[in-house]
C-alpha cells in the first residue's frame, strides 16, 4: 500500500474519516481529477499534505485542498503542470491570499481556502476545529466556466470537461450519479454543467464545441453503465420513448430513459430523429400504456403528430385502448396539445408516467 491510503479506509462510524482531514479518494472527487493526479503532484511536485494522522495515511485539511483546487485553476488556463506547481510553492512561501497557509504557532484549525485572512478566528485547540466543509457544498469557484450558484461537484466534472480527461471525468459522473440519485444528479449536478458548457461554447466564438460533444458523449455513457437490465414487459405497462421527426438531441431522453430502468417500468427508447412512419409502427407493434415524444426545438415540435399517436387505438372491439401522450422538452413550449401532459422536468416526467402505468 506504500505511503498513500486506500480509498475510504481508516473511517469511523458514519465514514467521517478518522483523525480528521478527507482521503486522497475525496479530494480527488471535489477536484475533478483522478486519484492518481492527485498522488503525482504530491509525488513529482511536493503538493502532498502538511502532515501524516493515523502514521503513514495521508489526510488532506482545507489548506492542503486550497493548494490543489489553485493548481487545478492554473493547469485548466493550459500552463504546465510542473510551472503551476512552481507557481502554487511560491505562492505559499509568499502568503498569497489565494491560497491560505498562515498559521499561528501550536496545533490550529486549518484555515479554510474561501475565508478571507482578515477574517479568519483564532486558534482553537484541535478538539474545538471546524470540520472542513461537505463535498456536495455549494461553490463559486472557477473553472472556466461560468457555473454560478451550484453543486461543488458541478466544478470538479467542468474542470475535466475542459481538460478532456476521459478516466476523471467517467469517476466524477458515476460517483454523482451514485450519491444523489439519477434524478437529483442530472437536475442539480450534470444538467447545469451542461448548460455552462453550451454558454461557453456561445460566447467564445465555438471555441469549446468538443466540450460539449465529449461532456455528452460521457454523460450518455455513465447513464448506460448504470441502468439496471431492461425491464421485462408487462401488458399494458410500456412505455415508448422516442424524439420527434428532425430532432437529434436525445441525451435528455436518455436520462428520462433510465430514471424509468431505475424503478423497474418497462420502457422502448428509440432515440434520434424517428420518422412518423417508424414512431407508428412501434406504437402499433408495443400497444404502450403512454408514448413520451420528446422535442428540444419548437421548429420540430408537431401538434399534428402528438395528436395523431394520442389518437392511435389497439386492442379487441370494446376494449380499445390508447396511450398517454407527454410532450416533452423546450420545444414544447407554447404549442401546448389540449389535453396531453406536458411536464417540465425529469422529476415530475417520471412521476407523471409512473402514475399512468399503476393505472
Amino acid at each position: 500500500m506504500g505511503t498513500h491510503e486506500r480509498d475510504g479506509e481508516d473511517r469511523g462510524r458514519g465514514g467521517v474519516p478518522l483523525g480528521g482531514g478527507l482521503t486522497t479518494g475525496e479530494v480527488a472527487r471535489r477536484l475533478g481529477v483522478a486519484p492518481t493526479t492527485v498522488r503525482t503532484w504530491d509525488r513529482r511536485y511536493g503538493l502532498g499534505p502538511d502532515a501524516h494522522t493515523g502514521g503513514r495515511h495521508r489526510r488532506w485539511t482545507a489548506t492542503d485542498v486550497a493548494r490543489l483546487e489553485r493548481m487545478c485553476a492554473l493547469t485548466a488556463t493550459g500552463i504546465p503542470p510542473a510551472e503551476a506547481a512552481r507557481t502554487v510553492l511560491g505562492e505559499a512561501t509568499q502568503g498569497a491570499e489565494s491560497v491560505v497557509l498562515t498559521a499561528p504557532a501550536g496545533p490550529t484549525a486549518p484555515a479554510s481556502p474561501d475565508t478571507p485572512p482578515q477574517a479568519q478566528a483564532p486558534a482553537r485547540r484541535p478538539s474545538d476545529a471546524p470540520p472542513l466543509p461537505p463535498a456536495r457544498a455549494r461553490s463559486r469557484a472557477g473553472s472556466g466556466l461560468r457555473l454560478g450558484d451550484v453543486r461543488q461537484e458541478c466544478k470538479g466534472i467542468a474542470r475535466a470537461a475542459l481538460r478532456l480527461d476521459a478516466v476523471a471525468l467517467d469517476e466524477l459522473l458515476e460517483a454523482a450519479i451514485v450519491e444523489h440519485g439519477l434524478v437529483a444528479a442530472w437536475t442539480e449536478v450534470i444538467m447545469p454543467t451542461l448548460q455552462a458548457v453550451g454558454r461557453k461554447w456561445e460566447s467564445s466564438g465555438e471555441r469549446y464545441v468538443e466540450v460539449e460533444h465529449f461532456l455528452s458523449w460521457h454523460v450518455s455513457g455513465a447513464l448506460r453503465r448504470g441502468a439496471p437490465p431492461s425491464a421485462a414487459d408487462r401488458p399494458g405497462a410500456t412505455i415508448v420513448l422516442a424524439c420527434v421527426p428532425g430532432e437529434n438531441h436525445t441525451l435528455p431522453l436518455e436520462v428520462l430513459a433510465a430514471a424509468l430502468a431505475e424503478r423497474g417500468l418497462p420502457v422502448r427508447m428509440f432515440g434520434g430523429a424517428l420518422p412518423v412512419e417508424s414512431l407508428v409502427t412501434a406504437v402499433r407493434r408495443t400497444g404502450p400504456a403512454a408514448v413520451g415524444l420528446w422535442a428540444q426545438s419548437r421548429t420540430t415540435a408537431s401538434r399534428p403528430l402528438a395528436q395523431h399517436v394520442a389518437a392511435m387505438e389497439w386492442g379487441v372491439r370494446g376494449a380499445r385502448r390508447k396511450p398517454v401522450v407527454l410532450t416533452i422538452g423546450p420545444g414544447w413550449s407554447g404549442r401546448t396539445v389540449t389535453g396531453l401532459p406536458r411536464p417540465t422536468g425529469l422529476a415530475e416526467a417520471v412521476a407523471v408516467l409512473e402514475s399512468v402505468v399503476s393505472r
